[in-house]
């Protein structure tokens, strides 16, 4: 038989961009002719399954955890991304809960693979490159990814870098399309949840169809998911308000003093629930002989203040429910379009093309503008609006000796929510083409080249942006002929309406719409791609086996520029700079596969994997990657294999050329007395504050509220360095058909890695070093010599000292029969062993440990069992997130006031799914995902990375109609 016949055949299935995955390719093609049985076992080896999840990566060197497109959207999820953030590997970095965290980012889902950061997971369409979706970021948007055409989704750990590209630190996401579509697929879902009024929708339509006597194949798929807005108060569990209010339970000494206790159950904090959902910050607040505030009408009563039991206000009292404030889903919908098509013209050249555009909106609510001890809301006497007993208490007021003392102006602290809570519409446009040709060159030579061009467009909205000037102006009102206007006349002749914030629900439409603008910014992301490969996956044959050999090149060019408004200075929204940047890199890569025994005593086949890629990048210059992996077979059963790969990353664009943006803080200045007194071992945090030159009595309480700064880029970021290596087995016992069982060690260690660290670790990291101040925290802070308050600190990208992760991934698949019918059976599990963070390049040994805390947890787990039986099929799965704690050691160590809810426990959840196939070619399905209503973590929102990965939504019906034909 000829090899160019194994080869054209192999080319069918073989794996994109793999030399060796193509080599066991066209091994198993070769074998099924030959009719060796032995090698048959081996093709029953690729699509062995147990569930839907392929064992593909059974017979690497590298692991990979395979899912197909099936099982992504068995459940009630709309979009694939939300599917995947759910398996043990990924982290819910982005996930539609918490992608409003940021300006910008509402709506985006972006992988994370071993929860190390987005930028270092690289996703990938058929192997190819895809353009981001957030600008400055290599990060992709993968509910901008036809569900409707995944074949399959591989998640590839170990070594990934040399084969795909030095973005894949971590890891590698593919998603593979189905290549020749034919006929009609039709599928519409509803879902929706079952305490609240949110709900997902789901339509898809995929056609597909031969031509030229099917040398050709030209498919059309068209998308629309969407999904309702859900709040906080919209769901009895999430619109309860929590307070960490002092531990009276605590031991005094004998001055009265609380003991300090080293007792996780004895901590300096309660962290308690609040009854109620008053609001009291949305009419005002003042302190004027106590602290008072408005009813609705505008009219006066105290703040009740509740029973003061030692300090601790009784939980009826009245206090501002920030969770009405909170969004746990935005609304949002995607509206996804793609063509493709290939032509055959010939036993050697196939030519394809590849056409999508995405649009997808996303809608963010959250605070609306605040004041809250600022000059800005401050009323004079003779306001136009101001209530006559408000103006008899000023000018009876009188200073703390009793003297008279009346006021001719006073400070209201609000919340400005009648004004409108700040929006931000977030629309996304990203188109991409991919045009190439791939076929046989001679009778050995495998090709493909391809030139990508892609474009991400977004347009951000933010609305109810408060303009400062013109608030202010339209606080200051009078009354002229009886008539409310704004006092400055120039103001007056400009436009302003005179505005009451007297109650609540007073403003005049005409003057929410003087006071208020809305600020667009836009963004523009581009990447093009040319790149070509050769693959002769059987070069020569060695006495154990033929050896596969794959070369390629690729020229890749990044862009990216961010347009900020110019009205938002002067406004309540940041003020941001504006980054533009590009980058371009060429690089050159090959693998081979080297059979290096076979047919021994213990060693049925022993191969050798190495790859390598050089790149130039134009920011940072020449870079060399490599792998070198080693697949055992030790018998027909048991498989042994192992990866090494040392790897870089190159500062992306943001990371490079942000600009500086104003940013705003919630901070607590570590180095005031009250932090220092109650900490177990304050020696270091008092040593280098008093280097600081703070005095030891510092108390101020300015951190009370944000503090201002800026965060950007740092054109002096050097290439992060990686070395990652697995070691694992594949067992597949004679003595029981159907089970496949794998288990590999992984082990990730990042150098120089670059983050911008969160606005208290600055902080904390600068006076809790333990050589001193002189470290490149500190020199972030800006403190006023004469007050010593923080005036600013400075959020930049960093190479921060080093990142360390290390676990264990276990996949167990079991198929077999029953009950009349098949069932299939898969457990996903990780275990954490670590997950390191060393934070001072001059400390090497000083690091926090993550591992077992929020967001790192020891154990996850996913379990599923599908049934079917004639047209009837069932799927049960239950996914499981071991108990974390809150804060890691060194936090505790840290914190003066550590909190009751230290931990979040075990975490359970169950979706279930029965489906029946109609003959006609219409099928019905019906689920429930939370099938037990499993709540949050106590205290949890489910809206920010550390909680996401918990469901927020509450028990879920959902509905699949469709149609094949």
């Amino acid at each position: 038989m000829q090899v160019n016949s194994i080869l054209t055949k192999a080319i069918r299935f073989a794996l994109v961009g793999s030399a060796a995955t193509a080599a066991m390719g066209i091994s198993a093609v070769y074998a099924a002719e030959q009719g060796d049985a032995l090698e048959k076992q081996e093709v029953e080896r690729i699509s062995v399954t147990g569930s839907r999840i392929i064992r593909e990566g059974a017979i690497a060197p590298t692991p990979v955890t395979v899912i197909s497109g099936e099982e992504l959207l068995s459940t009630g999820v709309t979009n694939i991304g939300e599917a995947l953030n759910q398996l043990p590997a990924l982290g819910s970095t982005y996930s539609l809960a918490n992608s409003g965290r940021f300006i910008g980012t509402s709506g985006l889902n972006l992988l994370d693979l071993r929860n190390m950061g987005t930028a270092r997971t690289l996703v990938l369409v058929n192997g190819k490159r895809h353009v981001s979706s957030s600008a400055g970021t290599s990060s992709v948007d993968v509910n901008t990814i036809p569900s409707v055409w995944i074949d399959k989704v591989e998640v590839i750990t170990g070594g990934a870098s040399a084969i795909y590209g030095a973005d894949a630190v971590t890891g590698v996401v593919n998603f593979i399309l189905k290549k020749d579509i034919n006929g009609l697929e039709v599928s519409a879902t509803k879902g929706w949840a079952g305490d609240s009024p949110h709900s997902k929708d789901r339509f898809s339509l995929s056609y597909g169809t031969d031509f030229n006597e099917g040398k050709g194949n030209i498919a059309l798929a068209v998308e629309y998911s969407a999904q309702d807005q859900l709040k906080a108060f919209d769901r009895d569990q999430t619109s309860t308000s929590f307070s960490s209010l002092k531990n009276t339970n605590r031991p005094k000494d004998a001055d009265g003093n609380y003991i300090d206790s080293n007792d996780p159950n004895d901590p300096d904090k309660i962290y308690t629930a609040n009854a109620g959902h008053y609001s009291i910050s949305n009419a005002g607040t003042f302190n004027l002989d106590g602290w008072k505030t408005f009813n609705p009408d505008g009219s006066l009563r105290d703040v009740y203040r509740g029973t003061n039991i030692d300090g601790i206000y009784c939980s009826d009292c009245d206090f501002t429910n920030l969770n009405q404030f909170v969004e746990l889903q935005p609304e949002f919908k995607r509206y996804n379009f793609n063509l493709k098509t290939n032509y055959q013209f010939n036993d050697n050249m196939n030519a394809y093309f590849e056409a999508k555009y995405v649009n997808s909106q996303s809608t963010d609510e959250g605070q609306p503008a605040f004041f809250f001890g600022s000059p800005d809301n401050t009323v004079k006497i003779d306001n136009a609006f101001i209530n006559p007993e408000l103006v008899a208490l000023m000018q009876a007021h009188k200073d703390k000796d009793g003297n008279p003392a009346p006021l001719d102006s006073i400070n209201i602290r609000r919340f400005m929510t009648d004004l409108g809570v700040r929006i931000e519409d977030d629309t996304r446009e990203t188109q991409r083409y991919v045009l190439g040709l791939e076929g046989l060159m001679g009778e050995d030579w495998n090709y493909d080249v391809y030139a990508v061009y892609g474009q991400t467009d977004l347009e951000r909205v933010n609305k109810n942006n408060l303009v400062k000037a013109n608030y202010r102006h339209a606080l200051d009102s009078v009354r002229v002929d009886g008539v409310a206007v704004c006092r400055d006349e120039e103001a007056r002749k400009a436009g302003c309406v005179p505005v009451d914030i007297f109650g609540f629900g007073r403003p005049s439409q005409e003057a929410i719409d003087y006071i208020n603008t809305v600020s667009t910014g836009t963004s523009v992301i581009k990447q093009t791609v040319l790149g070509g490969s050769l693959t002769n996956s059987a070069l020569f044959e060695l006495p154990a086996g033929i050896v596969g050999f794959s070369a390629g090149l690729e020229y890749r060019k990044e862009q990216s520029e961010v347009f900020e408004p110019d009205n938002a200075e002067g406004t309540f929204f940041n003020v941001l700079g504006e980054d533009k940047g590009d980058f371009d890199v060429k690089e050159v890569f090959a693998e081979i596969n080297l059979p290096l025994l076979a047919d021994l005593p213990m060693i049925r086949q022993l191969d050798l994997d190495l790859a390598v890629r050089f790149a130039d990048y134009s920011t940072i210059g020449n870079a060399t990657t490599w792998k070198a992996g080693l697949s055992w077979e030790v018998n027909d059963e048991l498989r042994v294999r192992s990866t090494y790969a040392e790897a870089i990353r190159a500062p992306n664009i943001s990371e490079l050329y942000g600009a500086e943006s104003q940013d705003f803080f919630n901070v607590d200045d570590s180095c005031r007395t009250k932090y220092l007194d109650e900490l177990e071992h304050p020696e270091v945090r008092k040593a280098n504050c008093a280097s600081l030159g703070i005095p030891a009595d510092f108390n101020s309480d300015y951190d009370s509220k944000t503090l201002e700064g800026v965060s950007g880029g740092n054109r002096d970021l050097k290439a992060e360095e990686s070395t990652s290596y697995t070691v694992g087995i594949v067992y597949q016992p004679s003595f029981i058909e159907g089970l496949s069982i794998s288990t590999d060690y992984w082990n990730i260690t990042i150098e120089d890695s670059i983050s911008s660290v969160d606005a208290q670790d600055i902080i904390d990291r600068c006076v809790d070093s333990p050589t001193g101040i002189d470290n490149e925290y500190c020199r972030l802070i800006t403190r006023d010599p004469a007050s010593h308050e923080i005036t600013s600190i400075k959020q930049f990208s960093l190479n921060i000292a080093a990142l360390e992760a290390a676990g264990i991934d276990f996949d167990i698949g079991y198929n077999f029969e029953g009950f009349g019918g098949d069932f299939k059976t898969n457990l996903i599990a990780t275990r954490l062993l670590k997950r390191k963070d060393f934070s001072f390049q001059d400390e090497p040994d000083t690091f926090e440990e993550n591992a077992g805390t929020a967001g790192y947890a020891k154990w996850q787990a996913n379990w599923t069992l599908n049934y079917s039986i004639d047209n009837w099929s069932a799927n049960w799965r239950t996914r499981f997130i071991e108990g974390v704690n809150l804060y890691t050691s060194r936090e505790l160590e840290r914190n003066a006031n550590p909190s009751s809810n230290l931990a979040y426990g075990d975490y359970f959840i169950s979706d279930i799914a029965v489906a029946y196939d109609f003959d006609s070619g219409i099928s019905l399905k019906f689920g429930i995902d939370n099938l037990f209503d499993r709540d949050l973590p106590y205290g949890a929102k489910g809206t920010n990375v550390e909680s996401a990965g918990y469901d927020n939504i509450g028990r879920f019906f959902h509905t699949t109609v469709s149609f094949k034909f």
